[in-house]
């Protein structure tokens, strides 16, 4: 039988949980990214009928926002 070994580190799981301070050229790409989901959450809005469905695209969309802004404070 083999042994499960987890893949996430005690490095990773650190790097989650820590504040991560603002660098220069972060601002700008945050920036960016929330402009591109504001046009894509209005498309949305505009283009899909008001239903559960259209809710649970624009919720995702935050999500997207989150660990893309995420994405760049973790790692550069």
């Amino acid at each position: 039988m083999t042994e499960y070994t987890d893949p996430v580190t005690d490095e990773e799981l650190e790097n989650r949980h820590t504040y991560h301070p603002v660098k220069y050229g972060q601002p700008e790409k945050y920036e960016a990214i929330r402009a591109k989901a504001l046009d894509f959450a209005k498309f949305i809005r505009d283009t899909c009928p008001p239903s559960r469905e259209r809710s649970l695209s624009l919720t995702h969309l935050d999500d997207v926002v989150y660990t893309a802004n995420a994405s760049i404070a973790r790692h550069t």
